[in-house]
């Protein structure tokens, strides 16, 4: 079963993209490590981390493009599922400082010293242990995407008010966690890790298998996706996104179809926050911010709803330009944000891989003859 899985996740084009992450996994590592610092093909620590974290909002706009480009379902909540996967990392991460904090606690994280907590709360209890923490990433957002999903899709809620009650979701949860009473550090989140696995989280090697992580898992998760949209639960899915209704009357449980794209979607989302802290340091609740959630419809937008390779296109290229373009011009940079997904909108609405595919499939159609001498030709 899982062979016939994968044979069907790779046809040529997912052959292409697998194989060049797995090549970036191992080639960017070795620039950043084995080459020296002068030389025209290094890469700095600075550089092989933001690419690392490129790599992690690839994975999360791939996630989102599986509900949106496949099952037609606008989640602008998905910045909640990423920042619970970060903070499930995050609390893993906390553990490890043990008493190397600066109360030294052996147990309790330093904010919780500062708030005067006498004990380590229960929610927090196996985060010792890395097994933990990595079923942790995976179930808690996927546990909050099934609940969710079960009331919101056998309600049968779907568009823009879908969509509105995931942003509230999110909303809600930025509120929360903003608390100091939750116990996850409130405004300042979790920051100041030290360890990873035994292994220090600011050196080299460390960054650079984060790096390899990070393309590793985008590969793995590229290769469920495909897989996924190319069986026949996939034909589904674009029959739920294009007819909904008729769906319905053939005899599909629809909402059995939603929810279940959408947990795996969610987990995939909690991956990629789950990559992302070890690489940039710190999870706040600002992950939660709905704006986040709305970058990364844009992400997806821009690159190609609907194409697996459109999103992480879009993500990687936005981003790059963001970093580019806030350290240019940092005031403008929601308003050229702004620009670009109207421009978007009106003038590639595919996207950029949409784009270009419709125009090879044009380019590859055979030229029409004409007929319209061929009637006399044989009359006479």
């Amino acid at each position: 079963m899982i062979t016939s899985f994968i044979f069907k996740a790779l046809d040529r084009r997912a052959i292409w993209v697998v194989g060049a992450l797995v090549t970036l996994a191992a080639a960017v590592p070795a620039c950043n490590l084995l080459l020296p610092a002068n030389s025209p093909l290094h890469i700095s620590n600075f550089a092989i981390t933001l690419m690392g974290k490129y790599l992690t909002y690839a994975l999360l706009a791939l996630a989102l493009d599986l509900v949106w480009g496949y099952c037609g379902i606008l989640s602008l909540g998905h910045g909640a599922f990423f920042a619970l996967g970060g903070y499930a990392m995050g609390m893993y991460l906390m553990r490890q400082i043990g008493s190397r904090g600066v109360y030294g606690d052996p147990v309790l994280p330093d904010f919780m010293v500062f708030l005067n907590w006498q004990e380590l709360p229960w929610f927090w209890l196996g985060f010792d242990q890395f097994w933990f923490a990595a079923i942790m990433i995976v179930l808690v957002p996927g546990t909050l995407a099934f609940v969710f999903g079960w009331f919101a899709f056998r309600s049968r809620v779907t568009g823009v008010y879908l969509s509105i009650i995931t942003q509230a979701m999110t909303y809600a949860l930025l509120l929360a966690f903003f608390r100091n009473e939750m116990g996850f550090g409130g405004n300042n989140g979790l920051t100041d890790f030290k360890d990873i696995l035994g292994h220090a989280i600011q050196s080299d090697t460390t960054r650079a298998a984060l790096f390899a992580a990070s393309a590793l898992s985008l590969a793995v998760a590229f290769l469920i996706c495909s897989g996924i949209v190319r069986s026949k639960f996939g034909k589904v899915l674009i029959a739920v996104r294009d007819a909904e209704t008729r769906s319905r009357f053939f005899g599909f449980r629809v909402e059995n179809v939603k929810l279940f794209v959408f947990v795996v979607s969610a987990m995939m989302a909690g991956v990629a926050g789950a990559l992302y802290v070890p690489q940039v340091g710190i999870i706040n609740p600002g992950e939660f911010a709905p704006a986040n959630s709305i970058e990364v419809v844009i992400w997806t937008a821009v690159g190609g709803r609907g194409t697996l390779i459109g999103p992480i296109t879009g993500a990687v290229l936005v981003n790059a330009g963001k970093s580019v373009f806030t350290a240019a011009f940092p005031e403008y940079w929601l308003f050229a944000l702004g620009a670009l997904f109207v421009a978007v909108t009106l003038f590639l609405p595919k996207g950029i891989v949409g784009a270009i595919m419709a125009a090879k499939t044009r380019l590859s159609r055979p030229p029409r003859t004409s007929t319209t001498n061929a009637a006399p030709e044989a009359a006479e």
